[in-house]
């Protein structure tokens, strides 16, 4: 009996399901939110806009939509009033602060190691002054010598070094943002991934690192060099021309970034994508024409 009565109870059940309508079932199911769109921040490097001074390259800026700005570290102290002053009331932040210190921080010379250490450290202090993302920089050049070899041993010594840089820089309320360049510019550090993973192992919040198109000819994949560092270590992009390292366009088919793009709209990355770059035309016809290819590739994306 208790079978026959489970069986009349499950059709009956059926029945009216059936008999539902197909909207009151549709209205019980919750709306799916949308995805918050991931905008392009474009941003100039402060020698590639147009204008006499400062103030007439923030206008021309403007004009074109370009949102951040960002000024190399050498006698940045000495600029925090002026920058503060000219971002305010604009459209405009400050963005990551290009290297601009003495040394580096891989030198076997005690001298050498210093000169980095202290004129780093001031960079960073004026950098968390103007509210700037991060201080930008490589641990050697293939120039710089002596330099300690690339062993197991000096990559602890850096994620060690890296730790203590990275916690004053978030006292100053900044960062410092590791970049990685082609093997011709850099035998050390070569691929958005490799700085992840030392930014991992320096456990600091401190320590960031960012991708530029240009060096990142030496990556498989735009794509995943990108989403290996995702939002938690990505803090800056720079774009060039992919040939000759011009201003995009420059380069016709070759400047291609729809790879790399996608991937930083999935993971919404917030940060700038920043022209470090040269120019062989004219950049009142040249720069207009990149933010355009620009904004038309993050559209495909």
């Amino acid at each position: 009996m208790k079978r026959r009565n489970f069986i009349m109870g499950s059709a009956a059940g059926m029945a009216a399901a059936s008999l539902a309508s197909p909207m009151s079932i549709l209205s019980s199911c919750a709306p799916v939110p949308e995805k918050p769109k991931t905008p392009l921040n474009i941003c100039f490097q402060e020698g590639i806009a147009i204008g006499n001074n400062l103030q007439e390259k923030l206008d021309y800026m403007e004009s074109l939509g370009v949102t951040g700005l960002e000024v190399g570290g050498r006698g940045l102290k000495n600029r925090v009033d002026e920058l503060n002053k000219a971002v305010e009331g604009r459209n405009i932040k400050l963005s990551a602060i290009c290297a601009g210190f003495d040394g580096f921080i891989l030198a076997e010379d005690p001298e050498v190691k210093a000169a980095f250490d202290n004129s780093m450290r001031e960079i960073i202090a004026a950098a968390g002054a103007i509210g700037s993302p991060g201080v930008i920089m490589v641990p050697a050049f293939n120039g710089q010598k002596p330099c300690k070899p690339h062993t197991f041993e000096t990559r602890q010594y850096l994620c060690e070094e890296l730790f203590k840089l990275g916690e004053y820089a978030k006292e100053c309320g900044t960062t410092v943002i590791l970049e990685p360049l082609n093997r011709r510019e850099c035998f050390y550090l070569r691929l958005v991934g490799d700085a992840a993973a030392i930014c991992r192992d320096t456990n600091s919040e401190g320590v960031k690192c960012m991708g530029d198109f240009w060096h990142m000819q030496e990556e498989t994949s735009d794509y995943a060099a990108f989403m290996a560092a995702g939002t938690k270590y990505l803090q800056h992009v720079h774009i060039a021309s992919r040939g000759r390292r011009l201003t995009p366009t420059e380069d016709g088919e070759k400047d291609n970034y729809i790879d790399g793009f996608r991937a930083l709209k999935e993971m919404g990355y917030q940060g700038h994508v920043s022209f470090e770059c040269g120019c062989e035309g004219d950049r009142a016809v040249v720069l207009p024409k990149a933010i355009e290819l620009m904004r038309a590739q993050w559209e495909q994306a």
